[in-house]
């Protein structure tokens, strides 16, 4: 990468006329303007002020400051649970190499950012590199995806989220694709599940999801084969393990079903009365399953779970990279994201990735979770 760039000195040297190709006298504004291409009047012109009757442009390095600035305060570094804050830095360290000869590690963005409004649905989406990937410089492992299924009479959110196996080589790729191939099939199958939903056939809905993530298991399957034969290397199924929590969102009201499609650990959590429900729970009513089970070998043991949602609660779907803090003895975690995202304010995408890079002592694994708020009617 280049040295940092000096911004004062270079709208010196590309704001003079000669640069533009042209004079233009000091007081003449409409000449100015006109003379500058496109691409730099959004450079040049912050603000343009009425002063005696002509527009003057301002120029500055930074947007012109607002009436109420002097308010607003920076985040800062996201804010940490407990007596003393973890031990790693926190923010991304060493990221990977394009020499690394892993081409998706070497452009997989440390975090990423996401958000929608659907109807009176309201989605806040998030997947941050953890602290100990950004201290090994190693990507990150997790992956997300918000997207809509389905025909207009029978459409749904969904929303996936998948963490790969910290020890499988290939695990980023695993996860990346799971979701994304998953949307395909559910897609495709998007009816039946809809009418199970309506019907709160719970044996059915597992039936399909069982079948849709095999689908796509396989479909993965042999393009991986295809592309380790490719490239003279032995293919294995553990290379790309990962786990695979999708959620289905009927987007009409009316509808108050919504199922859960699980593989392995991490899972849902539903906010009512200010305080972190399990939203999947296992075969014997008590606490989240954390199966060690993983794609694509798992594809057999996909679970769902039924779920009957009101308007005011929050659900939650996340990696195992915030639901084990979620589950720490300590509640303090618990209730500082209680507290965040169950006001009554619903945060914006920057309060939000702060708000869920909240540390804990001991946990610094990738961080996926997705939010949902609903209106109330």
């Amino acid at each position: 990468m280049s040295g940092p760039v000096n911004h004062e000195a270079f709208h010196r040297a590309q704001s003079g006329a000669e640069y533009f190709g042209r004079a233009a006298e000091p007081n003449d504004v409409d000449a100015h303007y006109a003379g500058l291409p496109s691409w730099a009047i959004a450079h040049e012109t912050v603000t343009r002020k009425e002063t005696d009757g002509r527009p003057v442009p301002q120029t500055s390095e930074y947007p012109a400051t607002s009436p109420d600035a002097g308010t607003d305060t920076l985040r800062g570094v996201p804010t940490h649970v407990g007596n003393r804050p973890p031990s790693y830095p926190p923010r991304p360290l060493r990221c990977p190499s394009v020499r690394d000869r892993d081409g998706f590690a070497a452009f997989s963005p440390a975090v990423l950012l996401d958000g929608a409004e659907v109807g009176r649905l309201t989605i806040r989406a998030a997947s941050v590199r953890g602290d100990s990937h950004n201290w090994e410089g190693s990507c990150r492992q997790d992956a997300m995806t918000v997207t809509r299924i389905g025909p207009p009479e029978a459409e749904m959110l969904l929303l996936a989220v998948a963490d790969g196996v910290g020890s499988a080589a290939l695990s980023h790729i695993g996860s990346y694709r799971a979701t994304r191939q998953t949307a395909e099939v559910l897609d495709q199958e998007a009816e039946s599940v809809y009418l199970a939903l309506c019907a709160q056939n719970e044996g059915e809905l597992c039936g399909i999801g069982n079948k849709a993530v095999a689908r796509a298991t396989e479909k993965l399957r042999v393009g991986w084969e295809l592309l380790a034969r490719q490239e003279n290397r032995p293919y294995a199924d553990q290379d790309y393990a990962t786990t695979l929590h999708v959620l289905l969102v009927p987007t009409d009201a009316r509808i108050r079903e919504r199922v859960l499609f699980s593989v392995g650990d991490g899972g849902l959590f539903v906010l009512r009365g200010g305080r972190w429900n399990p939203g999947s729970p296992s075969e014997d009513g008590g606490v989240l399953d954390n199966r060690t089970e993983a794609l694509p070998h798992a594809y057999r043991s996909v679970k769902a779970s039924l779920l009957h949602s009101a308007p005011g609660e929050v659900l939650l779907l996340g990696t195992d990279g915030i639901t084990n803090p979620l589950t720490q003895k300590d509640p303090a975690f618990a209730q500082h994201l209680a507290a965040a995202w169950g006001g009554p304010e619903i945060p914006s995408l920057s309060d939000f990735l702060w708000q869920a890079q909240t540390r804990a002592k001991s946990y610094d694994d990738d961080r996926t979770v997705i939010c949902l708020w609903e209106e109330g009617a």
